[in-house]
């Protein structure tokens, strides 16, 4: 009974587990992992005598364990051989650190001979139990599928193998990580990735399970690894940020887009109801005020009429009196003009359509007021000098730079006065970058409206690399300025993208605001 009631809680552990590795990550960080072989000579021929792994830290140095080179180091018909993950050549190595008290080696290949992408650190090993994939080259599976001396000098895809983090155990001579990630003898050197690709430790041993025991194993840890690196003139690419999937970060975005909507809608609710106040507002006081107006114009003119009507009696009455001819006719001419003015102060009242014509014109200056203070927030968004800076809990970061960007929107689609973006079909800014000097696809989108710029990074194998890359020498992006040069491109890039994976390794997201003025 209890051994089951341990056995539920371990699997409850396993459930509440907080992220999952990612194959797409592990995929990118064994492009900078290698088998590193010690090769002697046998009848003028070079020949491996042994071999274990190792993971590049720069474009040109490597870490291994210290136990995997250290004959090397005694023997002067030793060499170090490099055989990357992809591609056809292989390059020769020297020994220019080595630490036997915590197994760590650092390796620096032949100038020129090749350039490999290099793995970025965590910031932490992480929480007990949570995921950790072992990359490297056992040589176990080496026999089991048959392969011979050759084999070794061929560039092979490193085994991946998953496993839990169950703690940071130091030994008697360094501090290390104890995970269950399998790893066996060719594995040494080895790195041990996070959920997002990120090294969290240098695999070096395991524990004895010849009788049957359960099986852990042993990696060299970050507070090793960092001093050992820095005292030898390496700043690795770090990398401190919380490790968040796609998937996570996918879903956020679901979540912050109907929040949006929702708001909207609340706020064309709140809108709806101002209008209404504005409408029900105008209409009482422009009937006050017309009611008004029309109850002052019928007196006016009622009273005119009735002067218009003295006027005449008065010249009726005087017309037999020759002494008061004069005044006659000017109460005749009076009485015709207080006549006229009755008829048109009549006329001129204004009419019951008049309410509707006020109310309208109040609707239509409340709702100019809001729709072109709108179209200045829209402007000032839309253009100008911006500084965007990196949002974290929107990111997902292995080890791309999060510097700040300097970022000047042109409403045309042109950034910083040289670089165009195109207009996709859904009305998104986008530019695809595949710079032979960056072992990844960048797609960067920016949203004018909101002043959002997002980078997705692809972390492709040689093979498909090469394949974006040539699909991005097809075209040749038009120029700031061009004529259509936003739509032209746009449609441009999207065979592009489309034959880009489903999910980025990499996602960062900047909030870019004004850039102040410089005096």
């Amino acid at each position: 009974m209890i051994r089951l009631l341990r056995v539920l809680a371990l699997l409850l552990a396993l459930l509440a587990a907080p992220l999952h590795s990612d194959p797409g990550d592990v995929e990118a960080a064994a492009r900078g992992v290698v088998r590193v072989v010690l090769i002697g000579s046998e009848d003028g021929q070079p020949v491996p005598v042994s071999h274990g792994t190792g993971f590049a830290v720069s474009s040109t140095r490597i870490v291994t364990n210290a136990h995997v080179v250290s004959e090397a180091t005694q023997d002067d018909t030793l060499r170090i051989g490099i055989v990357p993950a992809e591609g056809e050549g292989g390059a020769f190595a020297r020994v220019i650190a080595l630490s036997p008290r915590n197994d760590l080696a650092l390796l620096e290949i032949a100038k020129g001979s090749l350039r490999l992408p290099p793995l970025a650190l965590a910031g932490s090993a992480g929480g007990n139990l949570s995921e950790v994939a072992a990359v490297g080259y056992p040589m176990n599976v080496d026999l089991a599928q048959g392969l011979d001396m050759a084999d070794i000098f061929r560039a092979q895809p490193p085994v991946k193998s998953r496993g839990f983090l169950s703690g940071e155990r130091p030994s008697r001579q360094f501090d290390t990580i104890l995970h269950t990630a399998p790893i066996a003898r060719g594995n040494s050197g080895g790195p041990l990735l996070d959920p997002c690709g990120r090294v969290i430790g240098v695999n070096s041993f395991s524990a004895d399970s010849s009788s049957g025991d359960a099986e852990f194993y042993f990696a060299v840890s970050l507070r090793e690894l960092l001093p050992f690196l820095r005292s030898n003139g390496v700043e690795p690419v770090t990398n401190t940020l919380p490790c968040r999937s796609i998937d996570e970060l996918n879903a956020e975005e679901r979540q912050r887009l109907e929040a949006e909507q929702s708001q909207a809608r609340a706020s064309l609710a709140d809108r709806a109801e101002t209008l209404r106040e504005v409408r029900d507002k105008a209409r009482l006081t422009a009937q006050m005020e017309v009611l008004e107006a029309r109850e002052n114009r019928m007196v006016l003119a009622l009273m005119t009429l009735l002067a218009a009507i003295g006027a005449g009696y008065a010249a009726f009455v005087w017309r037999g009196d020759e002494t008061r001819r004069t005044h006659v006719r000017i109460a005749a001419a009076g009485s015709a003009a207080a006549l006229a003015i009755a008829v048109l102060v009549w006329i001129s009242r204004p009419g019951l359509a008049e309410i509707e014509d006020r109310v309208a014109a109040a609707l239509a200056k409340a709702e100019g007021g809001e729709i072109a203070g709108k179209a200045d927030a829209t402007t000032e968004a839309a253009e100008g000098a911006l500084i965007c800076t990196l949002v974290p809990n929107r990111s997902r970061v292995s080890s791309a730079r999060t510097d700040d960007v300097a970022f000047d929107w042109s409403a045309d689609g042109c950034v910083n006065g040289r670089t165009q973006y195109g207009l996709g079909q859904g009305g998104e800014w986008s530019r695809v970058f595949a710079a032979q000097d960056d072992a990844a696809v960048a797609v960067n989108t920016y949203d004018p409206a909101t002043r959002t710029l997002r980078t997705d990074r692809y972390l492709l194998g040689q093979n498909a690399l090469a394949a974006a890359r040539e699909a991005r020498a097809a075209y040749t992006p038009p120029a700031c300025g061009v004529s259509d040069a936003a739509r032209t491109l746009g449609e441009q890039q999207s065979a592009l993208i489309a034959g880009l994976p489903d999910r980025p390794n990499e996602r960062l997201v900047y909030s870019c605001t004004a850039k102040a003025a410089v005096r």
